[in-house]
């Protein structure tokens, strides 16, 4: 049994969706940020920085911090989504995810959605960055199916939860045409939907 200490943000959707996707047994609990929870020593013991997710593994006695090693643990546990033939290219996306892509939209979503008209250089700066982050990926998606090759995988799960708040990022998603075909074909997974409601049945991967 899987437990999954999370909230309802992208990196706590990246574990959500994983575990949906290789049908491991998983339970959830929430951790408040809304109340500092994740600041509680407790929480600390199994997650130094104070960061959600992290999951429990009780069959092997795991405790595992940081969405990108987790997605990575939990692939190698099931044997799937991180094919050895494209593992090297797989890596390679999932951290750009983790150091760049997660990161600045981030940054785009405390100045642009939480934060506006607070810093204009902040805005314009993350605006900026958020689109150059879009015009990459759908360049590389006009040469691949799927991030790291013509199969889906860990990279993949790793970025979607980060595209599905294009809505709030205001650059239009349909303006790029490969990245919008990527995006639909992967909100449509039955594993997905799952996991993207994670914490609220309510909740779907919002349309283009």
């Amino acid at each position: 049994m899987i437990e999954l200490f999370s909230a309802d943000t992208p990196n706590g959707k990246k574990i959500s969706i994983m575990l949906e996707e290789i049908g491991f047994d998983y339970k959830v609990t929430k951790v408040d940020l809304s109340k500092d929870e994740q600041f509680n020593p407790e929480f600390i013991k199994i997650s130094p920085l104070s960061k959600i997710p992290v999951i429990i593994d009780h069959k092997n006695n795991e405790k595992i911090f940081e969405s990108g090693a987790i997605l990575i643990y939990l692939a190698e546990c099931s044997g799937k989504l991180y094919e050895q033939r494209y593992r090297n290219k797989i890596n390679q996306w999932l951290m750009v995810q983790m150091g760049y892509v997660g990161p600045m939209l981030g940054q785009h979503h405390q100045f642009h959605h939480y934060n506006p008209g607070k810093s204009k250089f902040a805005e314009d700066r993350y605006f900026t960055i958020s689109r150059n982050i879009y015009k990459a990926l759908d360049t590389r998606l006009s040469e691949s199916n799927y991030l790291a090759s013509d199969e889906y995988s860990i990279a993949d799960i790793a970025t979607f939860p980060w595209i599905a708040r294009h809505n709030w990022h205001d650059i239009g998603l349909e303006k790029f045409k490969y990245l919008e075909n990527w995006y639909t074909k992967i909100s449509k997974r039955e594993s997905v939907i799952k996991g993207f409601k994670f914490m609220n049945e309510k909740d779907f991967p919002p349309l283009p």
